[in-house]
Order: structure tokens, then C-alpha cells, then sequence
């Protein structure tokens, strides 16, 4: 896919560059980063530069990992990360995140999140927008629910972090929770509560 650039009322989403190495490195020396995240500790320049020139431009031009470089609309530092990634399940993807330490609070990443989202539902046909975190992540998990993502509960040892596996929360967003059509019907459960 040709690399695309999203804004926001007060975002600008566009593919990492190589120009955006020193501030991704300078992002990620953050404990809770590297803690929370599947980014490398120690996180090295060598590894932001790997990231910003080869890893993300190859994600765009393999049509698999969708890396946005946010930044603030009017200018100034990286605020965070943000990736769409392609599920070995059709139509579906799976949405990453992080945020610089000295722009959490102030909800640009739930606004990244959802305008990611839109864009996932229109210009890859997503019909699902998956959502993980280890268990314990609950600022993550906070953004996740501002963004509308349903929870849909935890699944043990589902995520290999560092060369530990950990248990993760898992939630969903689908294109009719943002009022957007889907790419094919979706036939909800039935509702079983009273069922024995």
C-alpha cells in the first residue's frame, strides 16, 4: 500500500522516517515503554534507526505493518507510536500503541486510535480491530476503552515479551461501533443468558 498520512483535529499521522529515528530513540528510553511494550530493552539507536528505515517502510510496501509516526498538527515533537498490523485471519488487524511520557493524559492516543481505526475500516476493508495488552496495562487498556473497543476478556500466555509469555487482555472494535458499514455481514450471537 502507498504510504498515507491521517490527521485529526489536533494530530498529524504519518509513516515513520528516517528522520524520526532520534526522537523514537529518545521516546523509547521510557521504562514503561520498554516495559509494556514489545520494543526492545535496552532500546538502542541502532534499534530506532532499524525501525524508522527499514521495518516500518517495509510494513507499508508489504501491505502487513502500517507504522504512524504521531505528532502534534501544528507542529512539534513525536508524540508517539502507532501501528495497524495485518492478523493471519482475514479482514482482520490488530492496533499497537505507545505514547512519550510527557504527552500522556492529554487523550492524543485514544484520538490516533480512532482515527486509525476509521481508516482501517475503509482503506484496508477491515471488518474486526483487535486490541491486546498484558494483563496489568491498564493505561493502555483505558485508551482501548475510550476508543469504543469492546472487551471481550484474557487469554493466557498469549503474548511471548522479552522471552517471558504473559497473559493478555483482549478487546475488539468492529467498523458498526464507529457507524461505519462492514465489509461483510456479521451475525452476532445469540443472546443465551437465560439458556441452560
Amino acid at each position: 500500500m502507498e504510504p498515507t498520512a491521517l490527521t485529526t483535529e489536533r494530530l498529524l499521522m504519518r509513516p515513520f522516517a528516517p528522520e524520526d529515528a532520534d526522537a523514537a530513540y529518545l521516546a523509547c528510553q521510557d521504562p514503561d515503554i520498554q516495559r509494556w511494550t514489545v520494543v526492545p530493552s535496552p532500546y538502542t539507536r541502532a534499534d530506532a534507526e532499524l525501525f524508522t528505515r527499514k521495518l516500518s517502510p517495509a510494513g507499508w510496501q508489504e501491505g502487513t505493518m502500517y507504522n504512524f509516526a504521531v505528532l502534534l498538527r501544528d507542529g512539534g515533537p513525536l508524540v508517539g507510536a502507532l501501528g495497524v498490523n495485518r492478523h493471519s485471519l482475514p479482514g482482520t488487524y490488530e492496533v499497537g500503541f505507545w505514547t512519550a511520557k510527557e504527552h500522556r493524559g492529554a487523550g492524543y492516543t485514544t484520538e490516533a486510535v480512532l482515527a486509525a481505526a476509521r481508516w482501517a475500516f475503509t482503506a484496508l476493508a477491515a471488518d474486526r480491530l483487535e486490541w491486546r495488552a498484558e494483563v496489568g496495562n491498564t493505561p493502555s487498556r483505558a485508551v482501548a476503552l475510550r476508543a469504543g473497543f469492546r472487551m471481550e476478556g484474557e487469554q493466557r500466555s498469549a503474548l511471548f515479551n522479552k522471552g517471558i509469555r504473559r497473559d493478555t487482555w483482549v478487546g475488539a472494535l468492529l467498523p458498526a461501533d464507529l457507524g461505519l458499514p462492514g465489509t461483510h455481514p456479521h451475525r452476532p450471537a445469540p443472546d443465551v443468558s437465560g439458556a441452560l
